[in-house]
């Protein structure tokens, strides 16, 4: 069942339109990875979402937001207060960051379940402490009593994730959720994610730059690139056939078992400036295909071997080698 709806999906800030008809879908029990690099439109699409664009000085100027068959772009503030937290949570990129230094670790998860759930102080303080224990955090009720500063980065974040859990919500939109973590505590981490996903059936929207992460924990995935959509399918397909050049390079650059000297590719120059797009195909510049076409004419997002792809050349893309995923 589709959980949320993002249709033709455009917002601008002052004369910028860092976002042009973005689309996707999102079920519950899936997890849709949001892949791209730094300037792609990864966390505005997350903003849009969670209704924070005013925070930026940003509107939507098209399209919509469906969650639950609701849409979000019609709603006032008031009504998205009642919506965030409770249904829709978010994962923060920075748990050092995202914490009260004043405040318990504990007060702080208790104060969403008595906001959102009306719980009593005692009622909440339970429900928190569980939640941590789910999450794997040793000795729970000592921990709900310290302070942000007491806690290694990782403890940090998984009591952020219980922040995001403890109203019970239905979608979880993750933003890097694992950029200032060690490896191993970033595996720990998506571990962690995973199984709620499926062991609650929560939807789980992943923004990473990471398609190494995108191939162990999504099942779909919709590859940004300056503001618009590239590629969307589901990952086993992405992997096997990218019909983008963008989500081909980005495959690329996974390091690999057995990796040769020399073999692990990178990306020609820079995601362009939201103010000085090129004409055309926003990656011209960057690809190898390139043809005079690419700079003149837009290429729809079309049909492409069971999922959707933005190129003139859609089809004639060789697939990444040595990359598998699950």
């Amino acid at each position: 069942m589709t959980l949320l709806s993002v249709r033709d999906l455009s917002i601008t800030i002052g004369r910028m339109q860092p976002l042009d008809r973005i689309s996707f879908d999102l079920a519950k029990g899936e997890i849709l990875g949001v892949v791209g690099e730094s300037g792609s439109g990864k966390s505005l699409t997350a903003m849009s979402v969670m209704g924070l664009l005013p925070l930026i000085r940003g509107r939507i100027s098209s399209g919509q937001v469906l969650f639950d068959g609701r849409d979000l772009t019609r709603l006032k503030e008031k009504e998205y207060r009642a919506l965030r937290g409770r249904r829709i949570a978010l994962i923060t990129q920075n748990p050092m960051t995202s914490l009260d230094p004043v405040l318990t670790v504990g007060s702080q998860i208790d104060q969403v379940a008595r906001l959102h759930l009306g719980l009593a102080p005692a009622e909440a303080k339970a429900r928190s402490i569980d939640l941590m224990q789910q999450l794997r955090i040793p000795e729970a009720k000592a921990v709900h009593d310290q302070y942000p500063h007491q806690l290694s980065g990782g403890m940090k974040q998984r009591i952020v994730i219980a922040m995001a859990l403890a109203a019970d919500p239905d979608l979880i939109i993750a933003d890097e959720p694992t950029t200032a973590l060690d490896v191993t505590i970033q595996a720990q981490i998506m571990q962690i994610l995973v199984e709620l996903v499926r062991d609650r059936g929560l939807a789980l929207m992943l923004i990473t730059h990471d398609m190494g992460v995108v191939a162990q924990t999504c099942d779909r995935v919709v590859v940004l690139y300056a503001g618009r959509v590239a590629e969307s399918n589901t990952v086993a397909d992405i992997f096997a056939a990218p019909q983008h050049p963008y989500t081909r390079a980005l495959i690329g650059c996974i390091p690999r078992e057995a990796l040769q000297p020399g073999s692990l590719t990178g990306i020609p120059g820079m995601v362009p400036n939201v103010l000085d797009y090129p004409a055309g195909c926003r990656f011209h510049p960057r690809c190898a295909l390139a043809q005079p076409v690419c700079a003149e004419t837009v290429p729809p997002l079309a049909p492409a071997e069971g999922g959707l792809a933005a190129c003139h050349f859609a089809g004639e893309i060789a697939p990444a080698k040595g990359v598998r995923h699950g």
